[in-house]
């Protein structure tokens, strides 16, 4: 009895109490991926984007002349901040700049050929792919069925490594080539 006592004495201590607190708050920042984590995953998909730029053939009519830059746009919350732009900085595609862009709908991507959709468009996804201009328009996504519901790419993650999958039926309906090297990568879905 004597020691049920002093435990029940001893959990009554501030210090206890504070311990189990920080040893509760510790377990669940250990849960969730750190800033870092975070961070780096963005940088893998923006060196994706840049890549994608490479290994996609556009349809001739997608640029009006050959001054005119090459757009990754993103639709919703950017979670890239800055580095999608420090990615592609000082870089071209065959003699054209990168210029990133950020629009709140559908119905300005006709300026983009990479469309990266966030996750905070998830609801929205049916309706913005419906939206997209015919032709010429890569879409890029981050969430669960994107590449099903018609998206081109989907990142995923896969055991914390950043994967990709591909629709090459969406890819055919924008008239959109994906070189073989690309599609060795991906994930085929929507087949």
């Amino acid at each position: 009895m004597a020691i049920l006592a002093g435990i029940r004495e001893s959990l009554k201590a501030p210090r206890c109490v504070a311990r189990l607190g920080r040893i509760l708050v510790w377990g669940a920042l250990a849960a969730i991926p750190s800033i870092g984590q975070v961070a780096e995953e963005y940088h893998v998909k923006a060196a994706f984007l840049y890549n994608f730029a490479r290994f996609v053939e556009w349809p001739s009519t997608t640029f009006r002349s050959p001054q005119d830059p090459f757009a990754i746009c993103i639709l919703g919350a950017d979670p890239f901040g800055g580095t999608l732009k420090e990615t592609v900085a000082g870089k071209q595609i065959e003699g054209r700049d990168f210029r990133i862009l950020h629009i709140s709908e559908a119905a300005q991507a006709n300026a983009c050929q990479i469309l990266f959709i966030g996750s905070s468009e998830r609801k929205r996804i049916a309706a913005t792919i419906a939206a997209l201009p015919a032709a010429g328009v890569l879409t890029v996504g981050e969430m669960d069925g994107f590449a099903a519901a018609g998206g081109i790419v989907n990142f995923t993650l896969n055991e914390g490594h950043v994967r990709f999958q591909v629709n090459p039926h969406a890819a055919e309906r924008a008239k959109l080539q994906i070189s073989s090297r690309m599609l060795s990568l991906a994930q085929i879905v929507g087949q």
